[in-house]
């Protein structure tokens, strides 16, 4: 009866052995099945993101290379590269990366500048609506007087669009290169962009600026109460624009 009784539970015990290692060896299993699909997966999503990762990079390299060489070829003396592809270069750098040596050289202005603009507006009855004379550069010079970090946008973005615009026109408003025409237009969405921003949000359809200049007063000088007398008065032609310069 011991063998018997030893052999029946010892049958109960493999029994029980068996299952329980069925069962412990059957969802492992399964688990290491489901771990070995899971890897590849994410293993393609991470090759994904390293390729679009080095494309990014590659292109911000060959932009900046481009950036560079064009940069090189405006401010290096003349040579038969920079005359083949002038127009390639002139379209890269004009007007945003303007380059020149007034860093070691300063031209400062010998006149003080008043950039006023106004607007034209046609109502619906036909009438034409034209807005009062605003100033462009006291809004710069407002925001540059007792500003110990001036941004360079207040200082010289309108400042040199306007000087840009004498040296490629001169005394005339009509363009004749596409260098002109361009800077024309460039001159024409900033101050548009300025009263869009500046005013109630109305409507117009032209736009006219108009630029005082004034001379700069001797160190020294007393402070009179008569104003000083402008050595220039220039008023440009109506553009057509709308309120944000297109």
């Amino acid at each position: 009866m011991r063998k018997t009784g030893w052999a029946v539970s010892s049958g109960i015990e493999s029994a029980d052995v068996k299952e329980l290692h069925q069962s412990d060896i059957g969802p492992a299993a399964q688990e290491c099945h489901d771990e070995a699909i899971r890897p590849g997966t994410s293993s393609r999503g991470i090759r994904a993101l390293k390729a679009g990762l080095h494309t990014a990079v590659v292109l911000c390299l060959v932009a900046a290379l481009i950036h560079v060489v064009m940069v090189f070829l405006h401010v290096a003396p003349s040579n038969p590269v920079s005359k083949r592809y002038a127009a390639q270069v002139n379209g890269w750098v004009y007007p945003l990366f303007e380059q020149n040596w007034r860093l070691f050289a300063p031209d400062p202005d010998s006149a003080n500048r008043k950039i006023l603009v106004r607007t034209a507006h046609t109502d619906s009855d036909g009438s034409v609506r034209v807005t009062p004379w605003f100033d462009l550069a006291a809004v710069d010079h407002s925001a540059v007087d007792h500003n110990v970090f001036p941004s360079h946008t207040s200082q010289n973005l309108l400042r040199r669009a306007w000087t840009s615009y004498v040296e490629t026109h001169g005394g005339s408003d009509t363009a004749r290169s596409e260098r002109a025409a361009m800077l024309q237009t460039y001159l024409r969405n900033i101050a548009a962009d300025r009263v869009a921003a500046h005013n109630d949000g109305g409507p117009f359809e032209f736009i006219q600026l108009r630029v005082v200049t004034l001379p700069v007063a001797a160190p020294g000088t007393p402070a009179g109460n008569s104003p000083p007398v402008p050595t220039e008065d220039r008023l440009l032609p109506w553009w057509k624009a709308t309120s944000h310069g297109k």
